[in-house]
């Protein structure tokens, strides 16, 4: 019975993690709502998109007198917006032309009725990053791997509360999934998504990349006292605290 709980509990930690992961990227979408002549109108706005097709701009109105444009030009250019006017009644809409793997735009909508005019989302442009298609097969499996990395590594960290812990085999399998996920899958959505395999140290400095290193690293660690059974609970521990840690840095950074 303890086993189960203690698996539901890092279960428990992985999810929440994920989630304020995901929320907090900023690649995760945009959302809100804004007054315009006495109508509320919510909006969802991209800030990632595939490069094989334009982004779909799409804002409810349920006003057909509410008219709008989207503007967008190159990240951190300081020349003029493009611009071209949404089109439709009740649900205006315009196309964000896509760029290539890696390449951003800084766009908004401006609408307006009358003398009222609102942007969206507000005083700020918002960046959009464009990236290549990631076939199911390289996705699913990438996923799978790095959730149930995170997930074993809070359990052997939660391996303390067995009497006696086994620190051992749950160690081998964080490695082995943190790898699989991390370095192979990681290289292949790196390949498909951005068309390089790895952008982290030497060769560069994305955080995404750099910040499974750093786990991978504090786990090689965690096992080699532990196999060595020089204070295996403190180093799980701190290698897990390390795997959370880097985990709640928002993906796509």
């Amino acid at each position: 019975m303890k086993k189960i709980l203690l698996w539901l509990i890092a279960f428990l930690i992985t999810a929440g993690s994920a989630v304020y992961q995901r929320m907090t990227g900023p690649t995760y979408p945009k959302t809100g709502k804004v007054e315009l002549a006495g109508k509320t109108i919510k909006y969802k706005l991209e800030r990632s998109h595939v490069s094989s097709s334009n982004y779909l701009v799409e804002i409810e109105t349920n006003d057909p007198e509410i008219k709008g444009e989207l503007y967008w030009r190159p990240y951190q250019n300081k020349g003029e917006f493009n611009f071209v006017e949404m089109k439709g009644t009740n649900k205006l809409s315009a196309e964000l032309p896509a760029r290539k793997p890696l390449e951003k735009w800084e766009y908004f909508v401006k609408l307006h009725k009358g003398n009222e005019e609102v942007t969206l989302p507000g005083p700020n442009v918002l960046i959009i990053r464009f990236k290549g298609d990631v076939p199911l097969i390289i996705l699913i499996p990438h996923i799978i791997f790095m959730f149930g990395a995170m997930m074993l590594s809070t359990r052997t960290a939660l391996e303390f509360f067995n009497k006696p812990p086994k620190y051992l085999k749950l160690t081998i399998w964080t490695l082995v999934f943190l790898f699989i996920g991390g370095f192979p899958l990681g290289f292949a959505m790196n390949w498909f998504a951005f068309g390089e395999m790895w952008g982290g140290f030497p060769f560069g400095n994305d955080i995404t990349d750099n910040k499974t290193l750093v786990a991978f690293i504090g786990w090689i660690v965690a096992y080699y006292f532990v196999k060595k059974d020089i204070a295996p609970k403190l180093f799980t521990f701190l290698a897990a605290l390390l795997m959370l840690i880097v985990y709640m840095i928002p993906h796509s950074v």
